[in-house]
C-alpha cells in the first residue's frame, strides 16, 4: 500500500502545489464563475474533457464495454458529437457572453428570452439534476480506494476515504473558483487522457500479444447492438446517442466552458484539440474493456475491469497509476460540478431576486460550493439503493433545457412562454415517463422517456412561437442579438465592449 497510497499522495500533492503557485485572486465575480474569460485552446479541450469524462468512465463504461461489448461504442459517439456542437455554438454563446457578462448558462437564457423566471427554473433543473451524479462520482472514488488498499479496506470504508480526499480537495475550488479549476483541468486532464490513453493503449497490446486475445476470442453477443425485433427496440441505440450528444450542454458545469475562453477562435480550436484526444482516449477504453472480458476475474466484477487488468499485466506499480488516473479524471469532474453549481446558487436564485455586489456574489457562491460539498459527502456515504436510478431520471430531465438553448441561440422565433411551457412540461413528462417505463419505452420502439418528452418540449415551443404574437420592441430586441453576432465576426475579443442586456 506505500506504492499505491503513495502514488495517489504524490499526486495530490502536486496538484495542490500548482494552485498554490499559480497564486490566484479573484477581482471580481465574472473572474470567480468563468476565469475572467481569459483561457487559450490547450486549457480550453483539456477542461472540457477533464470535466466531460469522469472517473467513472473506468469503471462504469469500461464495465459496460467487458458486460456488454460493442453497444458501448454509443458513448463514443454522442460524445464526438458533443465536440462538434460546441464549435457549432462557439459564435452566438461567447459574443453574447463577453458583451453582457454572462456568466452561466440561465443567464444565457434569460437574456434570450427577456425573463429572470426561467433563469430561475432552468437553474433549479441544472442543480437538482447534477447532484445524483455527483454523489455517483464520489462513490465511484470507493472501487479507486478498495483496490489502492488491494483489498484491505471494505466498499464503504473506501468510500468514505475517496469522499474525504474529494471534500479536502474542494478547499482550494472554493478559494480559488473556476481559475483555479481550469488551471488544474490541465494538469488532471494529461494524465487522464494523455498519460490514460497510452496505458489503455499499452495493456491492450499486452492482452492481444502476452494473452493471445482479440476480437475473434470474444463471444458473438458482444456485438448485438439493439435492432428490429430486439427487445429494447430499433431506435433505443438512436436515442441514446441523440440525448446523450444534446445532454451534454445541458449541464451546468460543461456549459460554463463556453464562457471561460478567451475568443471565439479559441473555443473552436479547442474543439479540435478535444476531438482526436476524445476519439483515442474513449475508443482506447472501449476496445481494452471489450478484450478484458477474457481476462480472469473481469466478468465476475466487470466494474473493476481497470484495476484488475492492471494489477495482473504491471503488478503495484502499474495499479498505483491506474488509481492516478482514474482520481485525476474524478477530480476534475467534481470540480466542475461543485463549482458550477455554487455560481448558479448565487447569480441564478439568490442575485437573481436581490442585488449583490460582486463581493456578496463571490461569498454566495462559497457558500453554495461548501454547502454542495458537504450534502454530496453526506450522501455519498449513505447506501442509496436507487441512485444510479435518480441520476439516469436526472438526465432524462436535464436534457429538456435542450430546445430552449439551442432554438433559442439559433432561431429567432421563440418566446419566454414557449420556452418555460416547453421546458417544464417536458420535465415533468420525462419524469413521469421514466418512473413507468425505466431505461426506454416499448411502445415508442425503444426511445427513452427524455427523447420522447423532448418532442412535447419541441411542440410547445414551436406552437407557442406562432400563436403568441411576439411585440415589436420584442423582436427588435432579438433581432439585435443576432445581427450583434452577424456584425462581429472579424471583431476581436477585445474589441468587445460590456454592455447592459437590453430589455
Amino acid at each position: 500500500m506505500i506504492i499505491t497510497f503513495g502514488a495517489i499522495a504524490v499526486f495530490f500533492g502536486v496538484i495542490v502545489l500548482i494552485l498554490q503557485l499559480s497564486g490566484i485572486k479573484d477581482r471580481d465575480f465574472t473572474e470567480y464563475a468563468v476565469g475572467g474569460r481569459s483561457f487559450g485552446p490547450n486549457y480550453q479541450a483539456m477542461s472540457f474533457l477533464n470535466t466531460w469524462y469522469p472517473g467513472a468512465m473506468f469503471t462504469a463504461f469500461g464495465g459496460m464495454a467487458a458486460s456488454a461489448g460493442v453497444i458501448s461504442f454509443y458513448v463514443l459517439s454522442y460524445s464526438l458529437l458533443t465536440v462538434v456542437l460546441m464549435y457549432i455554438m462557439a459564435r452566438p454563446v461567447w459574443i453574447w457572453g463577453k458583451t453582457f457578462e454572462l456568466r452561466t448558462q440561465p443567464d444565457l437564457l434569460a437574456l434570450r428570452f427577456n425573463s429572470h423566471h426561467i433563469k430561475t427554473i432552468a437553474a433549479v433543473v441544472g442543480i437538482v439534476s447534477g447532484i445524483p451524479w455527483l454523489v455517483l462520482g464520489m462513490q465511484a472514488l470507493g472501487t479507486l480506494f478498495h483496490h489502492m488498499s488491494l483489498g484491505t479496506l471494505s466498499f464503504s470504508q473506501a468510500v468514505m476515504v475517496g469522499v474525504a480526499v474529494i471534500a479536502l480537495r474542494q478547499i482550494w475550488t472554493v478559494r480559488m473558483g473556476m481559475r483555479g479549476v481550469v488551471i488544474s483541468d490541465m494538469a488532471q486532464g494529461i494524465v487522464a487522457y494523455i498519460v490514460g490513453s497510452a496505458v489503455l493503449v499499452g495493456l491492450i497490446l499486452w492482452m492481444v500479444w502476452e494473452r493471445g486475445i482479440g476480437f475473434a476470442s470474444l463471444d458473438a453477443n458482444m456485438f448485438a447492438i439493439p435492432s428490429i425485433g430486439s427487445k429494447e427496440g430499433p431506435l433505443y441505440v438512436f436515442s441514446l446517442i441523440l440525448t446523450g450528444a444534446i445532454g451534454g450542454w445541458c449541464w451546468p458545469y460543461i456549459f460554463v466552458r463556453l464562457f471561460t475562453a478567451n475568443g471565439v477562435k479559441s473555443l473552436k480550436q479547442s474543439a479540435a484539440i478535444a476531438v482526436p484526444l476524445s476519439l483515442l482516449f474513449c475508443a482506447a477504453l472501449l476496445v481494452f474493456g471489450m478484450l478484458a472480458s477474457k481476462i480472469p476475474g473481469v466478468s465476475a466484477a466487470p466494474s473493476d475491469v481497470w484495476f484488475i487488468v492492471s494489477r495482473e499485466a504491471g503488478g503495484l506499480w502499474l495499479l498505483g497509476l491506474a488509481g492516478v488516473i482514474v482520481l485525476a479524471a474524478s477530480m476534475g469532474h467534481t470540480d466542475g460540478n461543485i463549482q458550477a453549481t455554487g455560481a448558479q446558487i448565487a447569480n441564478d436564485l439568490i442575485g437573481n431576486y436581490w442585488k449583490l455586489s460582486e463581493r456578496q456574489l463571490i461569498v454566495f457562491a462559497k457558500f453554495g460550493m461548501l454547502w454542495l460539498t458537504l450534502l454530496a459527502s453526506w450522501l455519498a456515504c449513505l447506501e442509496l439503493p436507487a441512485l444510479f436510478s435518480l441520476a439516469v431520471l436526472a438526465y432524462q430531465g436535464i436534457i429538456q433545457l435542450a430546445v430552449p438553448q439551442f432554438l433559442g441561440i439559433f432561431w429567432r422565433r421563440g418566446n419566454k412562454y414557449g420556452a418555460i411551457a416547453g421546458m417544464t412540461t417536458g420535465f415533468i413528462t420525462a419524469v413521469a415517463l421514466e418512473l413507468v417505463f425505466p431505461g426506454y419505452l416499448p411502445w415508442a420502439y425503444g426511445l427513452t422517456s427524455g427523447a420522447v418528452a423532448l418532442v412535447v418540449n419541441l411542440a410547445i415551443y414551436v406552437t407557442l412561437a406562432y400563436l403568441v404574437p411576439q411585440p415589436a420592441a420584442e423582436r427588435e430586441r432579438v433581432d439585435g442579438l443576432f445581427d450583434m453576432v452577424r456584425e462581429r465576426r472579424r471583431i476581436e475579443p477585445e474589441e468587445i465592449v460590456p454592455q447592459p442586456a437590453p430589455a
